[in-house]
């Protein structure tokens, strides 16, 4: 494996600097991880600084799924003379709040520990197969999709975390992987703003290529979101599992952690499904994150760690943050 230095011109006194920024850009500590003060002060910085561009990414598939679902419920209330009031509700949200929300999400998911992070992937991923068995075979729920909007950036952060652990220059792979992230996530945003504001008359004139390519397709963004989300997560909660699982040095230890999560979740699963069937509007949705976070908090209260309670907390914010930001496309989802 090359170094920098190997490469770079050999300037006197500057080896130590190549050394240090070599060690940087693979996420090792150029004091090694000896127990020493300064190696570990040095790894926990490494640490928290590889979870920003992880975040990123995470923060960027979110804005990429509400892009693509924008575009499709546009498209539907377009086609529906009874939703126009839906229409233009989505069509005047301010484009300036998706950059907030990018970055908003992004600073969130940088602060949540990977323990956390996993644990909420794993839990949507549960309620996600509990909402699917209830549906039927073959009906998918708009409104799931962006009811897993935090879920989403928390398992694509931990399992891009820990696919890249230990990876040669994994700080420069997250870089790079962020920077790929964010032009995905403007193109689908210009998508969006295109669809929003000339799809109505492009797709009467029948000149624009993109309109013309959703007019035919546009049907099957949600089999699309399906299939993205499908893989995301299972990886995800690979990740998640194998995480959570290197915490314990014993498997008592481990059964002791995953028992009472398990019949807690099923439970709280089991109990949300219910009250969505009998209520109607936007406040089971908020009692849901309420009631999820709430038995995520007591559960590591009892079995966690004091960091993970207060990554809980951040983490009740930004489902919140994700929810009121979908506002608009949640009510058409649940008039749909």
């Amino acid at each position: 494996m090359f170094s920098l230095g190997s490469w770079l011109p050999a300037l006197p006194g500057l080896a130590w600097g190549w050394a240090l920024l070599d060690a940087l850009l693979q996420g090792e500590s150029p004091w090694g991880w000896h127990g020493d003060g300064l190696g570990t002060a040095w790894g926990t910085l490494v640490t928290r600084c590889c979870l920003f561009p992880a975040g990123l990414v995470g923060a960027c598939a979110v804005s990429v799924l509400c892009s693509l679902l924008k575009v499709y419920l546009y498209i539907q209330c377009l086609n529906d003379p009874e939703r126009q009031a839906e229409k233009e509700a989505i069509r005047t949200q301010r484009w300036v709040l998706e950059s907030l929300h990018v970055v908003m999400l992004t600073g969130v998911l940088a602060l949540v520990g990977s323990r956390v992070a996993a644990l909420v992937a794993l839990e949507f991923s549960l309620r996600a197969v509990s909402t699917i068995l209830s549906l039927g075979k073959g009906t998918h729920s708009s409104q799931l999709y962006l009811l897993c909007q935090y879920s989403l950036g928390c398992g694509v952060s931990c399992g891009l975390s820990f696919l890249l652990e230990g990876a040669p220059h994994r700080t420069c792979n997250l870089v790079l992987a962020a920077g790929l992230a964010g032009l995905l996530a403007a193109y689908t945003r210009r998508l969006a703003r295109h669809v929003c504001t000339l799809y109505e008359l492009h797709s009467r004139a029948r000149y624009c290529g993109i309109c013309i390519l959703l007019l035919a397709a546009g049907h099957g963004i949600p089999r699309l979101l399906w299939n993205a989300l499908t893989i995301t997560f299972a990886v995800a909660d690979l990740a998640a599992v194998v995480l959570i699982n290197r915490d314990f040095l014993s498997t008592a230890e481990a059964v002791r952690f995953w028992m009472p999560l398990t019949i807690c979740y099923t439970l709280l699963v089991i109990s949300m499904q219910e009250e969505t069937r009998q209520s109607t509007g936007r406040r089971p949705v908020y009692q849901t994150v309420l009631v999820r976070m709430g038995g995520l908090f007591i559960l590591l209260l009892t079995v966690g760690r004091w960091t993970d309670v207060l990554h809980v907390l951040v983490s009740l914010l930004g489902e919140l943050w994700c929810l009121l930001h979908a506002g608009v496309m949640l009510e058409a989802c649940r008039r749909q």
